[in-house]
């Protein structure tokens, strides 16, 4: 990635690090620990267990060490600085965000992106600076990881969740295997959040050598001089479609089912302090609303990813053209829409993700337990009933799972769902850059709360124990004697 040359008044990140060392001290940050320790038959328990370690796992660790909860971990099955989509699945070319949100930050300048761009090339730089590359944020992330020392191991990959008495064993394999002991788990697992790819039922029993989603790891090479199809008109078919055709693809047709792109982008340009802080507030039929309406309106792809694409001459975009089937010949497909049958090469589906945890196999001991909107909060008078929406998790205040019949299986609650699937329960608070530091405060203050009530006699008997003097007894004279010698005058 180009970065522009080095500011002769850019401070450098060895002073950014500094300034922000000295920021934490001054805020006395992290604060001390505070939670007993435990151990379950010889072993030490965890606090906090965190799977996933993109952008919403970072910032909830970093929060959880600077509320005093030091005894945490956080797994990602990536390699080190692949975590999340940036330099994944993602293919756009910049961030959708402004570069002046303060995403992870948590409230510290130092720690913003704006605060390691410009400490690098300078404040004419940052000016000049239209949006964010997704790989220099990327780059921001691993240093803001290595900044906050945060204990993330990579390579790791939780493979199932089973209840010990009141705690949570998760086992895992990798470059770490075995089972680990935890009393809360905090689901940061981005946008698949719960479930993983939404794939349209037309594309069961396909060849996979024909198609892929557009979270896949793809080989666009492969797709020179090819002809392909992308289905949808969202952000990500807009980004693999630019991919495919700056790869040498032959022609790629883009198949929308709506009769119009949409192209107003409802829910940001609302956006607020008001929205971040409310949103979760608001009665049920609300929330269902706002959610409801946004997914009939629909995001529109960003102008930049769109003229990506169209200003290719074999790019086309076939609007009102919904797919009814899809089939193998000898050397493709034939993919029938509503405008007629089209042959292509290869299929990408940029048709998103679904929340339905059931087909996940390290969920499975706890997904049958786990309250949704359908089974917990919808009723028929809020609006369409969304099978995207309905599937959603019912949640409490700090992102903790609900039980389906409470009492079935109490260690639900100190599991939290701290990804995307928590939108229509808690607003977009732990899924996009904008407001994940609201998200992160909200989630730790809850499980902080929770780990003090859970140990309050430990605490009251710290408090009984306490016995280290701030007087001597030698500060003051006792004058008592003295007023009885002289009113016995």
């Amino acid at each position: 990635m180009t970065c522009p040359a080095a500011s002769p008044v850019a401070t450098g990140i060895s002073a950014l690090e500094a300034r922000l060392q000295q920021d934490l001290e001054l805020l006395e940050l992290p604060a001390k620990p505070w939670v007993p320790e435990r151990s379950h038959d010889g072993v030490a328990v965890r606090d906090v267990v965190v799977i996933g370690a993109g952008m919403c796992g970072l910032a909830a660790t970093a929060k959880l060490l600077l509320t005093g909860i030091n005894n945490v971990v956080a797994y990602d099955a990536a390699p080190a600085g692949h975590e999340g989509p940036w330099v994944t699945f993602a293919r756009m070319e910049t961030l959708r965000s402004p570069k002046s949100l303060h995403g992870p930050a948590l409230g510290l300048p130092q720690l913003t992106f704006r605060a390691w761009y410009t400490a690098q090339w300078g404040a004419e730089a940052w000016h000049a600076l239209d949006k964010i590359a997704r790989e220099q944020w990327m780059e921001y992330l691993v240093w803001y990881r290595h900044v906050l020392n945060l204990p993330v191991r990579n390579n790791v990959r939780m493979t199932g969740i089973t209840p010990v008495g009141d705690l949570i064993a998760i086992d895992i394999e990798g470059e770490e295997t075995g089972r680990v002991f935890t009393r809360r788990l905090v689901l940061a697992t981005g946008r698949s959040g719960l479930g993983g790819l939404a794939v349209p039922d037309f594309l069961n029993g396909i060849d996979r050598k024909y198609w892929a989603h557009s979270a896949d790891a793809i080989n666009f090479e492969a797709l020179k001089g090819k002809r392909l199809a992308v289905i949808g008109a969202g952000a990500s078919s807009m980004d693999n479609a630019a991919t495919a055709l700056e790869a040498g693809a032959g022609s790629v047709d883009l198949l929308i089912r709506r009769k119009a792109m949409p192209r107003i982008n409802k829910m940001t340009g609302i956006g607020s302090q008001g929205l971040v802080h409310g949103m979760h507030q608001l009665p049920d039929a609300w929330k269902w609303k706002f959610v409801d309406y946004t997914a009939a309106t629909q995001t529109p792809p960003p102008r930049s990813s769109t003229l990506r694409v169209s200003r290719h001459p074999h790019a086309r975009f076939f609007l009102d053209c919904g797919i009814t089937a899809v089939r193998e010949e000898a050397e493709g497909l034939i993919v029938d829409t509503t405008t007629g049958a089209r042959r292509y090469d290869f299929l990408i589906a940029a048709t998103g993700f679904t929340n339905d945890f059931t087909g996940r196999p390290e969920f499975s001991a706890i997904a049958p337990h786990i309250r949704s909107w359908s089974a917990g909060r919808y009723t028929p008078e809020m609006g369409t009933p969304r099978a995207s929406m309905l599937e959603a998790p019912d949640l409490g205040p700090a992102f903790e799972f609900r039980e389906r019949s409470p009492g079935a299986y109490t260690i639900l609650p100190h599991i939290h769902c701290f990804n995307d699937a928590a939108m229509l329960t808690h607003g977009k608070v732990s899924g996009d850059i904008p407001a994940v530091s609201a998200g992160a405060d909200r989630l730790v203050r809850g499980i902080a709360a929770s780990l003090f009530a859970e140990d309050v006699e430990t605490h009251f008997q710290n408090l009984v124990a306490y016995d280290t003097p701030e007087l001597q007894g030698d500060e003051w004279v006792d004058s008592t004697p003295l007023l009885k010698q002289e009113n016995a005058l």
